[in-house]
């Protein structure tokens, strides 16, 4: 390939075919391709490596924790955990359709896993997507910075097709969260989709929040085209090496089990 080419398809942005094209340009000649052939062959690999970069960056705009997937899920460790309802989740077709979605259960069973895989799902699929935890998101809008400047950072919250507010729940919200999280539920409602993880019964969102009438208004705009699922069983964290040891004195009847017997 020569300089002037490189140079030509760099200008025009088109890396992507610039890598691929010694390799295409063998392959044209190995395989004697039509022209029309050779062109969408290049035009494939470029749109691959475009396709590539975009997820990436949508996978760093999303501010996930950690970028989990479902595949890397312990369907078996707790298994009342809904499977099918989660993969329905993961299509997209509640974003689509504009609803909300809960995830309620106590700390260590899989929220956060699950609400960032379905999170990267949505990215694969072309949708935009948000994560943060409802602390940060709190701190965020009532950071004394942030007062100028409210609208840009509220945005910010508005913009993605699917906002997740994970940890809900863990500790109490400084005061006037409420209000702010109504504001983002309100302008979101039946317009982009919010998903949001609980540690705590919804009935308890009221004293989180520290604002009974914010929290009963944002709960009956999430509720209302919503789907809630229950999330219940044993903490993942403190499986590993406890998951495999025996349960109490299980270890001593085996040895009485296993001892011979004593003659008189």
């Amino acid at each position: 390939m020569n300089a002037r080419l490189t140079e030509i398809l760099k200008q025009l942005r088109l890396s992507g075919l610039a890598q691929s094209l010694p390799v295409r340009l063998h392959e044209a000649t190995s395989n004697r391709l039509e022209h029309a052939e050779f062109l969408e062959l290049l035009l494939q690999d470029e749109l691959r490596v475009r396709e590539h970069r975009a997820m990436e960056r949508a996978t760093k705009a999303a501010g996930f924790r950690d970028q989990k997937t479902l595949e890397d899920f312990d369907w078996d460790f707790n298994r009342s955990i809904k499977k099918k309802q989660i993969f329905d989740l993961a299509t997209g077709r509640f974003v689509r359709e504009h609803r909300d979605a809960l995830l309620v259960g106590p700390p260590g069973v899989g929220k956060s896993h699950i609400s960032q895989a379905i999170g990267m799902c949505l990215i694969r699929a072309g949708w935009t997507v948000m994560y943060r935890s409802i602390f940060d998101a709190v701190r965020d809008l009532l950071h004394d910075e942030a007062y100028e400047g409210h609208d840009k950072i509220l945005a910010r919250y508005l913009k993605p097709d699917l906002l997740i507010l994970d940890d809900m729940g863990m500790k109490q919200l400084p005061k006037r969260s409420g209000e702010w999280l109504l504001e983002i539920i309100l302008r979101r409602h039946e317009v982009r989709s919010t998903l949001m993880t609980s540690n705590r019964p919804l009935e308890d969102w009221g004293k989180l929040v520290g604002d009974v009438p914010s929290a009963t208004a944002i709960l009956d705009r999430l509720l209302q085209h919503s789907e809630v699922i229950q999330m219940t069983g044993k903490s993942y964290r403190l499986r590993g090496p406890q998951r495999d040891q025996p349960e109490p004195g299980q270890n001593d009847k085996k040895t009485q089990a296993d001892r011979p017997e004593e003659t008189n």
